[in-house]
This record gives C-alpha cells, structure tokens and sequence, in this order.
C-alpha cells in the first residue's frame, strides 16, 4: 500500500497540472442532466436500463456504459438529489483544493475503474450485476474527507450540526451493512460494489492512518516513560513513593491508602483517595 501511495504521490509532484480541474462539477452537471432527460422522457425507465454499467451488455458492444454509469443520479427523488448533488461537490471541492487536482482526479477515476472491474469480476464469477450511478464512490469520497478533518462540522438536513466523524462511523455502518446483506442474498456481484469503493479508499490513506498510529504509540511512550521517571524522583530519597498533592499524605504515612495520579492534570501530580476526585486541576500556568 505505501509503495503504490509513493508512487500516486511521485506522479502528483512530478505532473502538477496533470488531471481535470473542477472535477467534481463535470460529474454534478452531467448527473443532473441526466435526471433531467429522466423526467423529459416521462421518467422512462429504458434510459436507466440503457445507461447503467452492465458487463454483459458491454462485451455486446454496448461499451458507451462504461461512461453513461457514472452520471446515473443517486436518488431520483428531486429533494434528496439535490441534497446529495450539493454535498458531493462541496466534499469534492475541499478535497481537490487540500490534495490538489492531480491527487484528487486519480483518487476519483481510480474508484470508478475499480468499480468497472468489481462488476466485470463478479460477472465472470457469475453474477449479472447492473451498476447505476457512483453511489458507493461518492460514500467513500466522504471517509476520504472525513478522515482529513474528523473534527470539521456539518450541518445535518441544513439544521442539526454534526461532526464529520460521526456521519463517517455510520458511513462506515452502512458499509457493512450492504456487504453483509448482499451475501446473506448470495448476491456477489452487489457486495463486491462497496468493497471495491473502500479498497479505493484505503489505497490513498493506509499511509496516511499508518502514520498517525506511530505518532500516538511514539507519544504514548514518551509519556510513558516521563511517568516513570518523575515517579522514580519522588521515592526513596524521600522516604515515600507517593505524596497528594492537596494535604501532603504519604503513602509512608498512611500504608492503607491508595494513591492515584491524575490524569486531566498538566504534568504528573499524585492524590490520595480523598483528593482524586476532589481537587483543582493543575493546568500548563501552574507547570511554569
């Protein structure tokens, strides 16, 4: 994963203006106005049947799917259509704007060759899959930002404010939900859809994630270790281990007694079992 993310990131450093700028608005102006010819054509369901992403329509010659599938809109309900048009490209703005067109347009045409490829795999194992549309995708566009800014706000339904990574955990959910039940259906062909889009997803931040868990285990130990070394300091030149902070007992002084250190302190500084839960938090002002 990390050398094939080396690889993305080389090609993006070396090719800066490679890729299609503003991509996410081709994509948000060719799906509405393929619902438009939708309603045009008196919500006529051939102009799905016809467009969707169906290998074996495709190996019959019908290969204009390959790019008609992707414009198939996520909902035809015209409120949630545009809710979904909205979100996808304010998501696929930021995204390309932190990554640059280069990363970005790879991280969006990869998603959708790896979801022509989970189609044509399932229809060689011998399923009849019918794709329409980028659903799963654009769900993992979203993980994509998520995992960029967790803490960022949105707000739900335009009213109720939310964090991205709480959206994200049900993102995920759903996830899980549509592969389990697809192969609880023993349909292949649809469980193998979201997986595809999540592959996509963890090409791009398996470096990313794997980063950041050093720097949590590499904090963790240095905590660790200033810890034990300021516990160290506190004992036997003293004559006690362990010493509160608020009224001064000793573990020396009171054997029975159990000591904690807290943990919403700044620094290290031990209570005994009166104080631990009653005291004033030691904050970064006190430590200087």
């Amino acid at each position: 994963m990390n050398k094939l993310y080396d690889r993305i990131d080389r090609f993006c450093a070396r090719h800066p203006y490679w890729g299609i700028s503003n991509l996410m608005r081709y994509v948000v102006i060719g799906t509405a106005a393929m619902y438009i010819l939708f309603l045009l054509t008196g919500q006529n369901l051939n102009l799905i049947l016809l467009t969707g992403l169906s290998p074996y329509a495709i190996l019959h010659g019908q290969v204009w799917r390959l790019v008609t599938f992707i414009f198939l809109p996520m909902d035809y309900n015209p409120f949630f259509l545009v809710i979904s048009l909205y979100f996808y490209y304010w998501m696929g703005n930021l995204l390309e704007n932190y990554w640059g067109t280069p990363k970005f347009t790879i991280y969006y045409l990869s998603g959708i060759v790896l979801s022509i490829l989970g189609a044509f795999i399932a229809y060689f194992l011998g399923n009849f899959p019918f794709i329409t549309g980028l659903h799963y995708v654009n769900m993992a566009m979203f993980l994509a930002y998520a995992a960029l800014a967790p803490d960022a706000q949105v707000l739900l339904f335009f009213i109720i404010p939310v964090k991205i990574k709480w959206l994200a955990w049900l993102d995920l959910a759903y996830f899980a939900y549509e592969v389990i039940s697809s192969i609880g259906y023993g349909d292949w062909g649809s469980a193998l859809m979201p997986v595809v889009a999540l592959l996509n997803f963890v090409v791009f931040f398996w470096p990313y994630f794997s980063k950041k868990a050093r720097v949590q285990r590499s904090a963790r130990s240095r905590q660790a270790t200033r810890f034990r070394q300021t516990v160290k300091a506190s004992q036997q030149p003293k004559g006690y281990t362990h010493k509160c902070c608020v009224c001064g007992k000793t573990d020396a002084d009171y054997p029975n007694m159990s000591f904690r250190y807290c943990s919403r302190c700044a620094g290290y500084h031990c209570f005994c079992e009166d104080h631990i839960f009653n005291h004033v938090h030691f904050t970064e002002d006190d430590q200087k």
